[in-house]
């Protein structure tokens, strides 16, 4: 079947890259890339005139997750960042109906390394490369929110997480994971979080690019330290604490627990090396805040992965195994509301 659908799109893409390109391109070889429940990734080899040349080539899903951008969008966010010195892999070209009809397709450079989180923290390759990734990791978030809305007016970041001017972007998330289980079954933990949430919204603070899905998993690692930081579908306008908090989220650690931070090193660390880059200080009840939150945002995220495949809408088993993971997340959270912030003093 894949062949089948392969053979469908390759004249088309080949047509319109060297419309792009001004150069002849033919389709040598394309795999279809594991490990991303959002969106159709594959890597396709391309003879782009005399050369050979690498790319992954990323497509609109079937069914799209709340809250995500679609491939238009995505492709101008990603060109912003690498503009504002983000490493992240180019997004070369944009390609309407591909895949299928109202699915865009974006061409992106190639990046090697490894991505899947349980390999890049236990991976003994990669051991140098641990111990620079915290540095990196800050150095790389604090040149995502230095992009502003004032300097970037035109990007289309239309995700329903987006924070206007003068919205509060605690608020946003609130309503939006109440609007996602709103089509899912009642779960008492995340309705008990959820008051607490509410109650406890932190003061509105200015908006700046957030990725969205700044954690291990998201990140291409080599020998020699990050290459990339990877999936730009949930990027918005929003708090920096947001992305802060992500990567701190219980399931990104792949079980090294005790460094909070992606499974790399402590809150303190993290947040120390983060304000030296970008000159930001770190609210340690806002990043508390904002912790509770995405760790409830992926127990309903869990909880919504399952279900497309429960409501019919795709045939997935890894999705529908995610959904076994809301019960830690709630849990979590819970843990964390009981014991308060934690300190990002060093």
């Amino acid at each position: 079947m894949f062949a089948m659908e392969q053979n469908q799109w390759k004249a088309k893409l080949e047509a319109a890259l060297s419309d792009a390109t001004g150069k002849p391109v033919q389709m040598l070889k394309i795999k279809p890339l594991a490990g991303g429940a959002c969106q159709e990734n594959f890597g396709i080899t391309l003879q782009v005139g005399d050369r050979e040349r690498r790319f992954a080539l990323r497509s609109d899903a079937v069914v799209s997750l709340p809250g995500s951008l679609g491939r238009n969008e995505e492709y101008a966010v990603v060109r912003a960042a690498v503009r504002a010195g983000v490493p992240t892999p180019m997004a070369r070209w944009k390609i309407p109906n591909l895949l299928r009809p109202g699915a865009t397709a974006v061409v992106l450079d190639w990046c090697e390394g490894v991505a899947i989180g349980a390999r890049v923290l236990k991976d003994p390759r990669l051991e140098e490369a641990r111990n620079n990734l915290p540095e990196a990791l800050a150095q790389a978030l604090a040149a995502i929110h230095s992009v502003e809305p004032a300097e970037h007016a035109d990007l289309p970041l239309t995700s329903t997480l987006s924070a206007a001017e003068g919205q509060d972007a605690c608020l946003i998330a609130v309503a939006q994971s109440e609007g996602i289980l709103a089509t899912v079954p009642v779960r008492p933990a995340v309705s008990r979080i959820l008051h607490w949430l509410k109650q406890n919204v932190p003061s509105p603070a200015s908006r700046v690019l957030v990725h969205g899905d700044f954690r291990v998993g998201n990140f291409m690692v080599s020998p020699t330290g990050l290459q990339g930081v990877l999936d730009w579908e949930f990027a918005h306008w929003g708090d920096a604490h947001c992305d802060l908090a992500w990567i701190c989220v219980r399931d990104w650690r792949f079980g090294r627990l005790n460094r909070p931070v992606g499974g790399l090193t402590s809150r303190a660390d993290f947040m120390g090396r983060y304000t030296a880059a970008s000159g930001r200080q770190v609210d340690p009840a806002r990043l508390h805040w904002w912790e509770v939150m995405g760790n409830l945002r992926w127990a309903v995220g869990a909880v919504s992965q399952a279900y497309r495949v429960l409501s019919g809408a795709e045939a997935n088993l890894e999705l529908l195994a995610i959904g076994r993971r809301a019960a830690e997340m709630e849990w979590e959270a819970l843990r964390l509301i009981r014991r308060g912030p934690y300190s990002v003093e060093a």
